[in-house]
């Protein structure tokens, strides 16, 4: 059940953060009718938010005013989110990992990793989730699912990333599947569901949301001028009134964690 990890997945991210603030996707409003109805989140429950990144699935929870102990171990994403969400007193920023969180045991009604589990090691992360978690308490692993055969735009877009990413194909979150995600949560089972999502970009929001990923050659490197010359090609190509469309499946796996020991 173990999945690959970079050994620098922590540090990954650490020079995209201006533009995964500003161009990375939020998750739709139903999926908090989603946790009520399927796991019995309320306002009172208290949320662990792991690998939480710069606060975007954060922000949601504590602006339906849910404490929130956002946990993640890259400094510049960790130092970003203490700075945009300063202002919500229920906010709790940690420095640890899924692997080793630093929460107490049995300290939290939910747990949500959003476009973050692919980069754990799921056996450790799987003992943790069940310490952490109240009884009774559920998990919720959540992707922001690019499709990227929908429409000529989005099928430009993926060949595009094919060509010039650098390790594209080896870290998507696609390489976890569901018999993965089921063996995290056996013996329990999980619920899946899947909410509509888009994006909507100018050229500019275009050229940020493709930097903000890591697997993209960042300006300097070889590979980022050509890659940069053929997306603006097909932005040209797709755009309508000067935007294209990102559609997304958000994709919830929501279930509850086996008991410790």
């Amino acid at each position: 059940m173990n999945t690959p990890a970079d050994k620098n997945s922590t540090r990954r991210f650490s020079d995209r953060v201006e533009n995964y603030i500003r161009w990375r996707p939020g998750y739709p409003d139903e999926l908090f009718r989603i946790l009520a109805e399927d796991a019995g989140v309320t306002q009172p429950s208290t949320v662990a938010d792991i690998g939480s990144g710069t606060g975007i699935s954060a922000e949601l929870f504590l602006r339906r005013g849910h404490t929130v102990y956002a946990v993640e171990p890259n400094r510049e994403m960790r130092q970003a989110a203490e700075t945009l969400l300063a202002k919500y007193p229920q906010f709790r920023s940690i420095d640890g990992t899924a692997e080793h969180s630093t929460l107490p045991d049995a300290s939290v009604d939910l747990i949500v990793a959003a476009q973050a589990f692919h980069w754990f090691d799921a056996e450790k992360t799987r003992a943790e989730f069940s310490r952490i978690l109240r009884s009774g308490g559920w998990c919720a692993l959540m992707w922001n699912s690019r499709r990227i055969d929908s429409t000529p735009f989005l099928r430009a877009y993926e060949a595009l990333l094919n060509e010039y990413g650098t390790d594209y194909r080896e870290i998507q979150h696609t390489n976890i599947d569901r018999a993965k995600i089921a063996a995290f949560y056996a013996p329990e089972t999980y619920k899946y569901r899947s909410l509509y999502n888009e994006q909507r970009f100018n050229w500019e929001g275009l050229r940020g949301r493709v930097l903000s990923s890591s697997y993209v050659p960042a300006e300097g490197q070889p590979q980022h001028a050509p890659l940069m010359q053929k997306l603006k090609e097909i932005f040209e190509a797709n755009q309508s009134d000067g935007q294209v469309c990102f559609e997304y499946d958000t994709e919830i796996h929501l279930g509850q964690m086996p008991a410790v020991g």
